[in-house]
């Protein structure tokens, strides 16, 4: 029988050729680091005003206070009309992101005055964190072979401070903080700022997060990984990242 005149291509000839990554961007939350248990976050906070909770009062009270609505938890399932504005605006200003989670903790009851705020400054201690276990360990690898790293995150406070106490504020170069670049994720001008700050060209960088405002990324001409964020304390996948740098 005589060869077709048009053969089905081969895998190696349907592949793509593989970018180059010359530079990785990473989110922060759910990504490089977790918050800590909701129940260990409210007996801190609560110890901090002076009052000792009793374990079982703490965890009703943390399923209450994760509901309203959490920094680095899950988005409230309602927002009050009076906090709608600074809700609207926490990823873009300091004081936005402290006046809508201390707002929303305000709302449950729990009868330890100045809780609410306890809460809040609990996210900006290095303690109200874990990094992943492979956090220190990719970040390291993508340094040692030369790849420069950028943090991008929504966020509505430095978390600079937190990686310095974690010992890791040497291996990232750069963090394109919505409050500071005045974008969030998706826009794609986060990450180009992002980018341009580690000095990569965007059809050359690599952005890993756990959603699909990192996904976003694309738009601004980047690659992206998006990974399920894992239990704080566990090992998050980041390997994968290193896979595709080439290291």
């Amino acid at each position: 029988m005589p060869d077709s005149p048009n053969p089905a291509p081969r895998c190696s000839d349907a592949t793509p050729p593989r970018r180059p990554v010359e530079g990785v961007l990473f989110d922060f939350h759910g990504t490089l680091a977790q918050v800590e248990d909701a129940v260990a976050w409210v007996l801190a906070a609560a110890a901090s005003c002076g009052v000792e909770l009793e374990r079982a009062r703490a965890t009703a009270l943390a399923d209450r206070l994760v509901m309203a609505g959490r920094a680095g938890g899950p988005l409230p399932h309602r927002v009050p009309p009076h906090l709608a504005d600074v809700w609207a605006d926490r990823d873009l200003y300091e004081h936005c992101h402290r006046a809508a989670y201390t707002g929303l903790a305000a709302t449950v009851g729990s009868d330890v005055d100045g809780l609410a705020d306890a809460l809040y400054d609990r996210l900006l201690s290095p303690d109200g964190w874990a990094p992943y276990a492979d956090t220190a360990g990719t970040l390291r690898a993508l340094r040692d072979a030369g790849v420069p790293v950028a943090v991008v995150s929504n966020v509505g406070f430095d978390i600079r401070p937190l990686f310095a106490a974690w010992g890791l504020a040497d291996l990232v170069g750069a963090y394109a903080l919505s409050y500071e670049v005045g974008r969030c994720k998706p826009d794609p001008a986060i990450f180009l700022r992002a980018c341009g700050m580690i000095g990569v060209d965007p059809e050359r960088a690599l952005m890993v997060g756990d959603s699909p405002a990192d996904a976003g990324a694309v738009r601004a001409g980047c690659a992206a990984l998006v990974l399920p964020a894992g239990e704080a304390g566990a090992v998050n996948g980041l390997g994968a990242s290193l896979a595709l740098a080439g290291c």
